[in-house]
């Protein structure tokens, strides 16, 4: 039976360098043996003296552990795969030394700093230069920028640009790891610059402290090799996929939500751009953003270090990027999936009748402008004047339409609850005649609601504007926020 067996990088030196051998054989102890008669330097790494395989050594048959079933003695099917799977040590040891002619272009501080990538066949000292020429922009130093900034600055990237205009918040401690306490309240890109160069001061740290906007993009994205996506909407994604097309960069796309991730690599020559994934956005409100939904804090961590990895592997040239191919991560089930991404060849960017030749009004293309200041209508109520008419005795019914663990952290006092997704079964429990006021966190779930009760004879419904965050904010200080 034709097997394919899969080696591990530890033993591909003594496999000719190949990340798998074909063989043929009818059980497992039959393809090990013509693996190890074809290449025999592998032999004393796969069993030892007495002819046993190794303690140390797992062999899986198609994802599967044999250890426990028939062993070596496991039959094969046609095409089949073998995996090998030593033990790997990680930690630390002694300080290798490095590759003669190093001296010449790293300082002795830098050698011993990278020593464990110039000992990596793929990286060296070559490759080690090539990370310390590389120029890489992070959009957004929060939860995925925090990882991509850790890493990339250990790798030894040589000029990391950041863009980001906001304040550590407390809330940000729970997933941004490039903050701690102290730097509440501090601008981001203030604290992110001095903890990446606490890590790496041979980086060089070239801060953005703004938003990107079809204005600025095209004057930041030249100056740089690669551009990194941490950012946290649409309208900033849909930009940075544009701009990247438009100036030839690689994007090297990552997004979160509650428990799962995506990454690919977008806008490169010969593979897809965002837009030939999701031609347009989602409804304003349809898609919670992290504020919203909550993220799980590792999360961020897990998807932006694979970020990192990609950016790497393409400063490097190395490896397999995940260009046409999306990369799912599942954190509850410690699943991932891999979805193939073709170019589109009627995108409006990156197709050969491209349409769009410039950068557009981001904002307006997603739905989500922000709207002028406007005179208070019947549709809505602010937090202020919701307070002045309780005070008065009024007793309008507040329906707070979040989540169940979102009532938990934080309530306006006599509330009624019921959750967004059950209004459709539930708005018969109201009245339709009574005056009724709908809140969520900031006003967009309950803007839906509101607009749902309208539909359905209720006339007497007003929005809380801003939701329980404007009424912690403007009423009660003492009101936690999330």
């Amino acid at each position: 039976m034709p097997v394919t067996i899969f080696i591990p990088s530890a033993l591909r030196q003594y496999a000719g360098g190949g990340d798998s051998v074909p063989v043929r054989a009818r059980t497992v102890a039959e393809a090990l043996a013509a693996l190890v008669k074809a290449h025999a330097g592998l032999k004393h790494h796969l069993y030892a003296d007495d002819g046993r395989l190794r303690s140390f050594v797992n062999v899986y048959v198609n994802d599967e552990d044999i250890r426990y079933k028939d062993g070596e003695k496991t039959a094969l099917g046609e095409n089949d795969t073998i995996s090998i799977i030593p033990s790997i040590a990680g930690g630390a040891g002694d300080s290798p030394s490095a590759r003669p002619g190093a001296e010449a272009s790293l300082s002795p501080e830098e050698l011993q700093r990278y020593s464990r990538h110039l000992i990596l066949p793929e990286v060296g000292v070559e490759g080690q230069k090539k990370l310390k020429e590389a120029r890489v922009l992070l959009v957004g130093a929060g939860g995925l920028g925090s990882p991509l900034g850790l890493y990339l600055a250990a790798a030894g990237v040589g000029r990391i640009g950041l863009v980001d205009f906001d304040t550590v918040d407390f809330s940000n401690l729970q997933r941004q790891v490039l903050y701690g306490t102290k730097d509440v309240g501090r601008r981001k890109l203030a604290a992110a610059s001095e903890r990446i160069t606490d890590i790496n001061p041979h980086v060089e740290v070239v801060p953005y402290e703004t938003h990107l906007t079809s204005e600025n993009a095209l004057d930041i994205f030249p100056d740089y090799d690669l551009v990194v996506d941490g950012t946290d909407n649409f309208p900033t994604r849909y930009l940075v996929n544009d701009a990247c097309v438009l100036t030839g960069k690689p994007n090297v796309y990552g997004s979160i939500f509650r428990f799962e991730g995506q990454v690919s690599v977008f806008a490169t020559a010969e593979g897809p751009c965002y837009r030939c994934l999701y031609a347009e956005p989602p409804p304003p409100g349809l898609v919670p953003s992290c504020a919203e939904g909550g993220v799980l804090g590792v999360l961020p961590g897990i998807v932006g270090t694979i970020q990192a990895n990609e950016a790497i592997k393409m400063i490097l040239g190395v490896g397999e990027p995940l260009v046409g191919r999306l990369l799912l991560f599942d954190a509850l089930r410690m699943r991932f999936r891999e979805l193939c991404v073709r170019k589109n060849p009627a995108c409006p960017i990156c197709g050969p009748n491209a349409t769009i030749r410039k950068l557009i009004d981001y904002e307006a293309f997603c739905g989500v402008r922000p709207e002028a200041p406007r005179a208070q209508n019947d549709t809505e109520v602010t937090a202020l004047e919701l307070k002045a008419r309780l005070d008065r005795g009024e007793r309008p019914v507040v329906v707070d339409v979040r989540e169940p663990y979102e009532h938990a952290i934080c309530r306006i006092p006599g509330t009624t609850l019921i959750p967004l997704r059950e209004i459709p079964a539930r708005h018969g429990e109201l009245d339709p005649n009574a005056e009724i006021v709908v809140h969520c966190k900031h006003g967009q779930r309950s803007a839906q609601a509101a607009g749902f009760l309208r539909e359905h004879g209720f006339s007497k419904v007003r929005n809380l504007r801003g939701g329980i965050d404007a009424w912690a904010r403007d009423v009660d200080p003492t009101m936690a926020r999330y």
